[in-house]
């Protein structure tokens, strides 16, 4: 397995059906632990209802444009960066473009362990959050003016976990961590630099999506006047140890 994968903003089809979205997988065949992420556009004045999944985890990340999401019992405005996962197949929901939109929409397979962590304790579905919502953290990997978020931490939504990561002129320089693989997604006016392990950087841009598999250092910084704005997207590498510990109120003290 390569020490990471990127696919640009610009590379990324947009073959809008006759309702105006388009969806296309990113970096397919580059992991096979269960995740298979899409990155979808919709046209301004256009709707989508998204297939509905009985067994399967369902996370959207809104990276770009205003819309709202609609359900029978719910009304979501989408104004700035924002997650939904839905409830499953229980309730359809439909998203609104008010303006052009870029979203991702992540499917995470859910095996017996992931179950058995849903039912010992998860978060109420469908979930929505607004990045003006979310809780503010700090870490010693982040620079002192960089700016996190938790989106969803562990055991709240099965194995993933999701955060948001800003600043200006600095951002994250994380040791490698062999627990979790990690995505990435641009967002706002990214303009910042991916290194990982001993490869050259590479250039990071609003748009853009990443992989980097669970083990090696990375970095992800900006230069000075420029910044870092993205959404990492992680997921245990382990699930059976991680879910049973878990769900037992348990701490895993081994290597995963």
């Amino acid at each position: 397995m390569a020490e990471y994968y990127l696919i640009k903003s610009g590379d990324i089809p947009q073959d809008y059906d006759d309702h105006g979205f388009a969806m296309s997988e990113l970096l397919p065949g580059t992991y096979d632990g269960g995740i298979r992420n899409y990155k979808c556009f919709l046209k301004a004045g256009c709707q989508v209802s998204p297939e509905l999944r009985g067994e399967d985890t369902v996370l959207l990340m809104f990276g770009k444009g205003k819309g709202y999401i609609t359900s029978e019992h719910e009304m979501h405005r989408i104004t700035e960066l924002s997650f939904y996962a839905p409830n499953f197949d229980k309730e359809p929901y439909t998203i609104h473009a008010v303006e052009d939109m870029e979203f991702v929409l992540s499917v995470v397979e859910m095996n017996q362990w992931d179950k058995e962590l849903y039912e010992a304790c998860h978060v109420r579905l469908p979930f929505f959050m607004k990045l003006s919502d979310a809780v503010i953290y700090d870490q010693d990997c982040k620079g002192p003016n960089t700016t996190s978020w938790h989106i969803l931490s562990p055991k709240q939504l099965g194995r993933i976990m999701v955060g948001v990561v800003r600043a200006v002129g600095e951002g994250t320089t994380e040791a490698g961590h062999p627990k979790v693989h990690q995505w990435n997604y641009c967002v706002g006016d990214s303009d910042f630099h991916l290194k990982v392990g001993d490869q050259p950087a590479v250039d990071h841009k609003a748009g853009d999506w990443s992989f980097i598999p669970a083990g090696p250092d990375h970095a992800l910084v900006a230069d000075p006047g420029k910044e870092v704005f993205y959404v990492w997207y992680e997921h245990y590498t382990r699930e059976k140890d991680f879910c049973i510990t878990l769900a037992k109120g348990q701490e895993y003290d081994g290597e995963y």
